[in-house]
């Protein structure tokens, strides 16, 4: 009667196990592609994402040769058959040179296998019927983070190799808050409102930009400045994302560091919108400021910025009107210095 007791209690803790599990979490691996590869062409990649219900949504990233790139995800999860699915997921072509090269849209399933030792999810990227000819399928073995404040992962253990080479994207923008009055980088759109063959138009239009972004600056001067976080940072230089939080629905942003405007006219996407920010020794506060451009189809206008800290990761909602400006305060941690 004991036995059938203690085997029943295994059974039920086993199904409670299996069920209390959700993919919520980090996840890293590196994805080779199944026809061959070496370390040269593999794909660093972290999978961040949060379950609600059999949805989930978060943000799939990864490193490939010479820089990294990140998008907005949305998939789902069958908890019965553990399944995770995530569709049209655009991954840099195998034989690129750099990650600017041909894009790859994939889609991407994976089991999702938990036990109390470590949790993983051992999925495969598979090439979309249009490009299966010149894609090949991507097998990656995620594992879960468990412990973020370590960020013992894969990835993150590879940091240093990932340094070497890293450089930033063509579309990106490296900012070092010592010098935040560098010229501020445009939109494709608005820089061609100021392009032109003929010297003398030039010059206008130049004269115009100024103008323009003087409206800017005292339009941003004129809202009410909200700051919704306060993040210590450590490293000495951060990276700060920016996607569309919902619905991609054309929403546009200018960003301001210490009120100065370094981005204009960006249209958020799934897609990240990358700063790289050499912090100011001499000056341990920096703010970053979203100004909103338009408030796109559903307002207002709002971003899911995501500031990532040598192995640290912040998430910031970001919420910005026509009267309202949304802010986030970094700080420098102080370092101890050895007595």
């Amino acid at each position: 009667m004991m036995r059938i007791v203690l085997v029943t209690v295994f059974i039920l803790v086993g199904i409670y196990w299996s069920d209390a599990q959700t993919v919520t979490g980090s996840w890293y691996g590196i994805a080779d592609a199944t026809n061959g590869g070496n370390n040269n062409n593999n794909y660093l990649t972290e999978l961040v994402i949060k379950q609600k219900g059999n949805e989930v949504e978060g943000v799939f990233g990864y490193y490939f040769r010479t820089g990294y790139q990140s998008y907005f995800v949305r998939g789902k999860y069958n908890p019965k058959t553990r399944i995770l699915t995530i569709s049209n997921i655009p991954v840099a072509y195998l034989k690129n040179r750099d990650i600017d090269g041909v894009s790859c849209p994939m889609n991407f399933s994976a089991v999702f296998k938990a036990s109390k030792v470590k949790s993983s999810l051992n999925g495969i990227f598979v090439s979309q019927e249009k490009y299966k000819y010149t894609c090949p399928e991507l097998k990656v073995n995620f594992y879960l983070d468990v412990d973020e404040k370590n960020q013992d992962s894969l990835i993150h253990n590879t940091t240093a190799k990932i340094k070497k080479y890293w450089q930033p994207r063509n579309d990106e923008l490296v900012v070092n808050t010592n010098d935040v009055v560098a010229a501020p980088v445009f939109s494709e759109d608005t820089a061609k409102n100021f392009m032109s063959k003929d010297s003398t138009d030039k010059k206008i239009a130049e004269e115009d930009r100024k103008k323009a972004l003087e409206n800017l600056v005292q339009s941003f001067e004129q809202r009410k400045t909200i700051f919704s976080n306060e993040i210590e940072v450590e490293s000495d230089s951060i990276r700060i994302s920016y996607y569309d939080n919902g619905d991609i629905d054309g929403d546009s942003i200018s960003v301001f560091v210490n009120k100065v405007p370094v981005l204009t006219h960006q249209l958020l996407s799934d897609r990240a919108l990358n700063m790289y920010m050499a912090m100011d020794s001499a000056h341990p506060v920096t703010d970053i400021s979203m100004y909103a451009e338009n408030l796109g189809k559903f307002p207002p206008n709002t971003a899911l910025m995501i500031i990532t800290d040598g192995d640290k990761r912040h998430e910031v909602f970001l919420s910005s009107s026509l009267t309202q400006n949304s802010a986030v305060r970094i700080k420098r941690k102080k370092r101890q210095t050895a007595h």
